[in-house]
């Protein structure tokens, strides 16, 4: 992520400007560090390295002097600098004790750093090569990094390839990246007087009096914080140019339309190459072309953001909601339904009507006689209503825990650039569940939700699974004392469970942490599916109480928990991650009876009756096509079971099985086959109690 508010790390610079009155620091300057052998008159510092061990050196040490000092390989290797956690550059003086770390190659942080110096690159190639084009900005992104330019003229595939390769050559002139501190005003005036109107605004928003720094690479320099590389050979070649976009600057639709460059850059060739193997597989697997060959699903401008199922698509909804339901009653939960539109005032008392409203859909439903408007609002979650159901009748602590179910229907804003196929959507349903229970309930609560959760998983097909705690957001409601109850509560039940998992500082919910699964699928993109959150909030804002043993009333707590997440979402990860080739249970059309010749036609109706009683989807495929297409098309429809008949397999009541994706078939009785097929298109068996019916 980003690490400057104030102004974007990437800021850019066109030709070197006349020399202001600045102060600058070279990259590769010595700063006067001295060991404890050296200069002793100096001021001594105490640096604090990773493996706990503690060396001092004169204050104004850089981070090389460091890596120098413990040893040569260190130093070669040797990429930037952290000084009590803060990134910079190697040649960055040290004038206090501190907790150094010196970064190389393999340090995660390093990734970042070569794709901030890849959009440092990219901008001087285009300068070069297309004099006149202004720079604004261009960050490092999740898997590369871009940059806008002002340009008349549009970039072309043919430049991408001349700018790629300019890249190439700035990278091998292995230039110092060097560092200077600029005075704000007197940038400012620079930059107007060599057009630059981008920077000039961008410095702009500075506050006045503060020094901005600038780096320069040869003959070229930018606006930047850093830190950067050592030199620009430091970013290998591992890199490619991938398409020009638009972009309005700043992001708003009034302001000029730029030029935006994308890139991808990674640590070597290796990583290069996999991540582009990535991208087209991703094509191959996009959900949306699958979508439409498989006739699953399709989307229109009238409806933006919502989907219209068609019966195969609709037939693998059910399915899924078949499955989880039966989970869900395996582990006591109880269905409700909540209605979709709400008076404010419920979403005003829940906080979400302040705190999440700009992503809430509100309708106004009148104006009363001193001209106040009033309004409904389409639930963006189901929380509040399942507080309203436990808020029905009197509660007593043996009630609890209160599992509350429901596949709700939610609505959300999304703004309608951010729109993408059915993964990101306005209009979805949630597999949401909300548990009410007491503080000693939530230990078992929560391992009985990892489990569960887990082992859907594991039956949809998914095993590498990163775990993530999301901590509290810089807005959010509740006391900083209950945040810290409701943060170590969720790291407790994770560790007691056995999960490892990361932290992630300022991406909880604005009522509590939550705890966040990321599935990898087949070719290695991760998605952030289920979450269970931890809330002593939102009970005591919709004012939920049950009586205790004591006869007092208490506040339950209130653990939201999902699975799927959005429906929506987790069958287009799901499409993608099978390639459209679901496993036989979820597939919407289990199998398809072809016929070779016409004289099979009524035996392969009959073979559909048997198949069709015995529980399988299967449709019938008559058509005076030859064979060969036949199996083109339904496999262009990823069905993953034909059965093919001619005259000979209706004279001996037989059917020829041919995979999805292989070339040979297996003869079998038609009542073998029918026996193979039904026990392999079984759902995930649920455990006793729960009957095959559910299913």
């Amino acid at each position: 992520m980003p690490r400057q508010p104030a102004y974007h790390r990437a800021q850019r610079l066109t030709v070197p400007p006349p020399l202001p009155k600045v102060a600058f620091l070279q990259f590769g300057q010595t700063l006067n560090a001295m060991t404890t052998a050296e200069n002793l008159d100096q001021p001594q510092i105490a640096i604090t390295l990773p493996d706990g061990n503690v060396r001092t050196y004169a204050a104004g040490v850089t981070g090389l002097e460091i890596a120098q000092s413990i040893s040569k390989s260190l130093a070669k290797a040797a990429l930037a600098v952290t000084v009590d956690g803060e990134e910079r550059d190697l040649s960055r003086a040290i004038e206090h004790d501190a907790k150094v770390a010196i970064l190389t190659r393999d340090a995660p942080y390093a990734l970042e750093l070569i794709r901030h110096d890849c959009a440092h690159i990219l901008a001087e190639a285009v300068q070069q090569l297309y004099p006149g084009t202004q720079v604004t900005i261009g960050p490092a992104i999740a898997t590369g990094f871009y940059y806008d330019f002002a340009r008349d003229e549009p970039f072309t595939p043919d430049d991408l390839v001349k700018i790629e390769k300019r890249m190439h050559e700035i990278v091998d002139a292995d230039s110092p990246f060097t560092r200077e501190v600029w005075d704000r005003d007197e940038a400012i005036a620079h930059f107007k007087s060599i057009g630059e109107h981008y920077k000039a605004e961008i410095i702009g928003d500075i506050p006045a009096g503060e020094k901005i720094t600038i780096y320069r690479q040869g003959g070229w320099y930018d606006l930047c914080r850093g830190p950067h590389l050592p030199s620009t050979s430091k970013i290998g070649h591992a890199f490619k140019l991938m398409k020009v976009a638009g972009a309005y600057w700043r992001g708003d639709s009034r302001n000029p339309m730029l030029q935006r460059i994308y890139g991808t850059a990674w640590r070597t060739e290796k990583e290069l190459a996999e991540h582009l193997h990535q991208i087209e597989e991703a094509e191959k697997r996009d959900h949306r072309k699958l979508g439409r060959e498989m006739d699953l699903f399709h989307l229109q401008e009238e409806a933006a953001g919502s989907v219209f199922w068609h019966p195969k698509g609709w037939t693998l909804w059910q399915a899924l909601e078949r499955y989880i339901r039966a989970k869900l009653k395996e582990a006591g939960y109880l269905e409700v339904r909540t209605p979709q539109l709400y008076d404010s005032s419920l979403f005003k008392a829940s906080g979400h009507w302040d705190m999440y409203g700009d992503n809430m859909f509100k309708i106004r439903e009148s104006v009363d006689d001193q001209g106040r408007e009033k309004f409904l609002g389409l639930k963006p979650m189901n929380c509040p209503a399942h507080v309203q159901i436990f808020r029905q009748g009197l509660k007593s602590y043996r009630d609890l825990p209160m599992r509350l179910a429901e596949f709700g229907a939610c609505h959300r804003n999304e703004p309608s650039g951010a729109l993408h196929g059915i993964l990101r959507v306005r209009a979805f349903t949630q597999d949401d569940a909300h548990i009410f229970c007491t503080e000693d309930q939530v230990p078992s609560e929560a391992a009985d939700y990892f489990k569960l959760q887990l082992g859907v998983y594991k039956d949809l097909g998914f095993d590498k699974i990163a775990v993530k705690l999301a901590l509290r957001p810089d807005v959010r409601a509740g006391s900083d004392e209950v945040w810290d109850k409701a943060e170590q509560g969720l790291r407790d039940a994770l560790t007691a469970n056995g999960l490892e998992f990361e932290e992630l500082p300022g991406e909880g919910a604005f009522y509590g942490p939550k705890v966040e699964f990321h599935l990898t699928d087949a070719i290695g993109r991760t998605w952030q599916c289920g979450t269970l959150q931890l809330d002593f909030v939102l009970p005591e804002r919709l004012d939920a109480s049950y009586i205790g043993a004591d006869g007092a009333r208490h506040r339950p707590v209130m653990l939201h928990r999902a699975i799927l997440g959005s429906f929506e979402r987790f069958i287009g990860m799901m499409i993608e991650h099978y390639a459209g080739k679901f496993p036989l249970w979820l597939s919407p059309v289990q199998a398809t009876v072809c016929t070779i010749t016409s004289e099979a036609d009524a035996y392969a109706e009959d073979v559909a009756k048997v198949m069709a009683k015995a529980g399988l989807r299967v449709e019938v495929d008559t058509r005076n096509e030859k064979i060969n297409f036949k199996v083109r098309e339904h496999s262009l429809a990823k069905v993953p079971v034909l059965v093919v008949v001619g005259g000979r397999e209706a004279e001996n009541r037989t059917v020829a099985l041919r995979r999805l994706g292989g070339k040979d078939q297996e003869l079998l009785s038609l009542d073998d086959a029918v026996a193979a097929l039904k026990l392999e298109a079984r759902a995930p068996v649920p455990s006793e109690g729960v009957t095959e019916a559910a299913f």
